[in-house]
């Protein structure tokens, strides 16, 4: 069974005949580029720069606006927080059904391990939080670039919800753990933290919508969001 991402539950949360059109039927329907044109750039400028690489010959392509929101990025303070991995592909089993996504960055308080040959990110940090002593686990925060808006009801979007359940399956004996929007239009972070009472509270909620879809067989339509979605051709 496929893995459902933050965006198919969120497409057919919104409109079922979409994610019919799009994730059933697989049709691709181009969008203009320049729509994503920022956040493509922004998102792929931090994950070389958290890797170590020479941004150089990037930052020279930036226009004065981006140069501005790359600033509110550098001088974050989630994201000068010490690195465990970014672009990172993560999933776990809630139910009967797997949920994933591609998280932007997952980082931590200063204590850093280094991984061992041929360890990833979360063996590595599960090694870590073996050795340190009870009650000394290390704190991890999931950041989420946004060049937009974040959403409305942060604490229960999609995406909050499939990552913070996927890092707490992976990272187990941790300190704490937080998902931060970081909100670069307007320089500010919006803070989830993840508690034992939202893990039930996700797990329910994410089993429920997954049972939803793999149960569906006529997908509706939502006459609410005809108007701007680029499905609206297909549809009748």
């Amino acid at each position: 069974m496929n893995s459902f991402s933050p965006n198919m539950l969120k497409t057919f949360e919104t409109c079922q005949k979409k994610y019919y059109f799009k994730y059933v039927q697989n049709i691709s329907v181009p969008q203009p580029v320049s729509f994503f044109e920022k956040g493509k750039k922004i998102h792929a400028l931090a994950n070389y720069y958290l890797k170590g690489a020479d941004i150089s010959n990037l930052l020279r392509e930036l226009s004065f606006e981006e140069h501005q929101i790359w600033e509110n990025l550098l001088n974050n303070e989630f994201f000068q927080k010490s690195y465990v991995n970014s672009e990172y592909n993560l999933s776990a089993k809630v139910g009967d059904f797997w949920i994933g996504g591609r998280l932007d960055a997952l980082m931590k308080d200063s204590f850093v391990t280094s991984p061992l040959a041929g360890e990833d990110c979360f063996q590595s940090e599960t090694r870590e939080l073996k050795n340190r002593k009870q009650g000394e686990g290390v704190n991890y925060y999931i950041l989420d670039y946004k060049t937009g808006s974040i959403p409305k009801n942060p604490e229960y979007d999609y995406q909050t919800m499939v990552y913070l359940i996927c890092a707490d399956r992976l990272l187990k004996d941790y300190g704490a753990l937080k998902f931060v929007y970081i909100d670069l239009k307007n320089n500010k972070n919006c803070v989830i933290e993840f508690t034992p009472e939202r893990r039930g509270e996700y797990t329910e909620k994410l089993a429920k919508i997954c049972a939803e879809i793999s149960q569906t067989q006529d997908f509706a339509s939502s006459s609410d969001n005809c108007k701007f979605c680029e499905y609206v051709k297909f549809c009748f």
